[in-house]
């Protein structure tokens, strides 16, 4: 009967996670078009792809690495891109206090934008479900294995593209995608405005310093507003506390897919 409950859950998990794959897809494709032509080895951007199972960061570290930018840069950036996790994991932590250590770390690897918003949903939603863990690893597990076969096809897709069709133009594209779900208040416009802004006038920084500075200033300038600024009511802005929130929740997710 046990061994149903597990099975059960993890299919359910499979199940709410496939909607969201239609967004992974060419988002992993893109990647490993661009790793490619980056000039990434087959071998590490795979392995990029099951170690670091982060799209966003995975796309810049690809873009970062083809234009030798230096190391202590990347890192940095990367972790920026993907400090957000730490929040993820605080509003997951109060629904995973009787998992086992060894299920906590499994599935902190697997805990990503799209993965979040799914499992968030189902916790919240039945939070006397049994047996979540394995709900939560058969998304993570969907979602993984997607990203996976998408990488390998966009770096085979990538080998047949003539290196004279440059595909520059796909980082700033995907993360136009990524940013412009977030400018929905005050602090997300000014956290973008001046994030570019001062991209822009540090563009020539050395060692693309003006990243990082830019990073940095944008978010500041976003908690600045966030703390100046009296709380606005939200409709819709704590994930799927109700039934009729988890369309949008996924949608956002596939409309900007950052994560794998």
């Amino acid at each position: 009967m046990d061994t149903t409950l597990k099975r059960s859950a993890f299919l359910n998990g499979i199940k709410d996670e496939l909607p969201i794959l239609l967004g992974t897809m060419p988002f992993g494709l893109i990647y490993g078009v661009i790793a490619h032509q980056s000039g990434l080895s087959r071998a590490l951007a795979q392995a990029a792809s099951a170690i670091v199972f982060a799209g966003s960061a995975q796309l810049v570290m690809s873009q970062f690495i083809g234009a030798s930018v230096p190391i202590l840069i990347i890192i940095l950036t990367v972790f920026v891109i993907n400090v957000r996790h730490v929040l993820y994991s605080a509003s997951l932590a109060p629904h995973m206090k009787q998992f086992h250590p060894f299920w906590k770390y499994l599935l902190a690897y697997f805990l990503t934008d799209e993965v979040y918003a799914v499992v968030i949903t189902h916790f919240t939603q039945q939070p006397q479900a049994q047996h979540k863990q394995w709900y939560f690893f058969g998304a993570g597990l969907t979602l993984w294995s997607t990203w996976q076969i998408s990488t390998l096809a966009g770096l085979l897709l990538g080998a047949q593209i003539p290196a004279s069709w440059s595909l520059d133009f796909t980082l700033p594209l995907t993360f136009t995608a990524l940013v412009v779900p977030a400018l929905r208040d005050h602090a997300g416009l000014a956290a973008a405005l001046v994030a570019g802004i001062v991209a822009i006038l540090a563009l020539s920084a050395p060692l693309k310093l003006g990243i990082v500075l830019a990073t940095v200033l944008g978010i500041c300038a976003g908690m600045g507003v966030e703390a100046l600024l009296p709380a606005r009511p939200k409709q819709t802005t704590s994930i799927a506390t109700t039934q009729n929130e988890a369309p949008t929740v996924q949608s956002s997710v596939i409309n900007s897919q950052e994560e794998a």
